[in-house]
């Protein structure tokens, strides 16, 4: 457990528990985060800690603490038929006003900006996020992951006045079936401020890590929108720019592994696509940077900038790498000799952060042409190209469908 729990004093004058991360900054904007119907377990606990990476101080209040407090289920067959009774009978009006004690108790705390609030909520956090979002003028931000029960609160969107609401629905789920489905959609799709995203082939908690219908493509997809509503309406504000070249320099100018890893998150990964080359958390990226990659490059290896695409909490970055093949280069030509030949070779990489720091990156290249390049592939009869790839992404007046033998014979059809 990376956070710890705080009490929070409820309308009534009582006082209920809830698990507070606080942001990697020591300080962010806040959010109060909503459980599922199996109380403020190990899933909910690790949501908020990934939130307190992505730079908020998240409080994530006991709900149930009127019907039973400290409920902490796991998905077990005997734990689903408590939560269920549980669920049965909560209250949700109460729920929303132990939402408002949780906001204010939040604004309160040292790790808390002054500033805008936000609620995120997951199945019953879901649409009770949904509905602190209408009911509480506080709640500048409102996120819910597979709410149930929406379809029959849409009279309550009224009180949105506009305020941003992110709504995640899975097209499989047996709790909110296609007529749901298309009654939220209907209701709440033209609204200012409103995005509804279905996932496809999905079905109800498909953010949860570890569970049976995790799907792990659709839960990257949900966190990356809602990261980016939540910092556009809350903040933070990181200039990933900055960060991104802050660590390109280390690996590329500098060569120092310490202040290249130092960039990144406790637990980061690289993947170079076409080689699979890289590493998956600190102590093997370490390995690898420190063994096979900053100190393995020729000393004439540059990056050329082509373009840069600036998201909530990634990168594209479009460039041309140029070397000279004198030494073995591990990650891109594992096991070839030195050439000595000259290499122009257009790249992508997708680079992904979480609040501050560097979570991963994905880097392509079309590795055919690198192998035309140094030799060791013919084109003759195949459709590759070597340099000739790099020339015509930095001038785009450079013949195109050159390796198309049909080419020709379309010159005279008529349009």
């Amino acid at each position: 457990m990376k956070g710890r729990y705080v009490s929070v004093p409820a309308a009534s004058g009582e006082q209920f528990q809830a698990y507070l991360a606080t942001s990697v900054d020591g300080r962010g904007p806040g959010i109060v985060l909503c459980q599922e119907i199996f109380g403020v377990n190990q899933a909910m606990r690790d949501v908020a800690d990934l939130l307190a990476e992505e730079g908020y101080t998240v409080l994530v209040p006991d709900l149930y603490w009127r019907q039973e407090r400290g409920v902490d289920l796991a998905y077990t067959e005997a734990d689903f038929g408590r939560a269920f009774a549980l669920y049965q009978g909560f209250n949700e009006a109460l729920g929303v006003e132990d939402i408002r004690s949780s906001l204010q108790a939040l604004k309160a705390l040292d790790e808390c900006n002054a500033g805008e609030l936000g609620v995120v909520g997951y199945c019953l956090g879901g649409k009770l996020a949904y509905l602190a979002g209408c009911r509480l003028p506080e709640v500048a931000c409102a996120v819910g992951y597979y709410g149930v029960g929406i379809e029959h609160a849409l009279q309550e969107a009224e009180g949105l006045q506009g305020r941003r609401l992110v709504l995640h629905l899975a097209e499989l789920d047996a709790y909110c079936p296609v007529e749901a489905r298309a009654a939220i959609v209907e209701g709440l799709g033209r609204l200012p401020g409103v995005e509804l995203y279905v996932y496809p082939g999905v079905d109800h908690a498909f953010a949860r890590p570890q569970g049976d219908h995790y799907n792990k493509p659709a839960a990257l997809l949900a966190h990356e929108r809602s990261i980016a509503a939540l910092r556009r309406t809350l903040g933070p504000d990181y200039n990933l720019s900055d960060l991104w070249e802050e660590h390109i320099r280390h690996e590329f100018d500098t060569r120092d592994v310490p202040a290249t890893m130092a960039t990144m998150v406790a637990e980061p990964y690289v993947n170079h696509i076409p080689t699979m080359t890289g590493g998956v958390g600190y102590r093997e990226l370490s390995r690898f940077y420190q063994h096979h990659f900053v100190h393995n490059n020729p000393k004439d290896m540059a990056l050329t900038p082509i373009s840069r695409t600036v998201g909530a909490s990634q990168i594209v970055d479009e460039f041309i790498m140029t070397f000279t093949h004198d030494s073995e280069i591990d990650w891109m030509l594992p096991g070839v000799a030195p050439t000595g030949k000259r290499v122009e070779i257009p790249m992508l990489g997708v680079v992904k952060f979480r609040g501050p720091k560097l979570y991963h990156e994905h880097i392509y290249w079309d590795q055919a042409s690198v192998l035309v390049q140094i030799g060791l592939l013919d084109p003759t009869g195949l459709p590759v190209a070597g340099r000739e790839t790099a020339q015509k992404l930095l001038d785009e007046s450079q013949p195109s469908n050159t390796l198309m033998p049909s080419w020709a014979s379309s010159a005279d059809k008529s349009r």
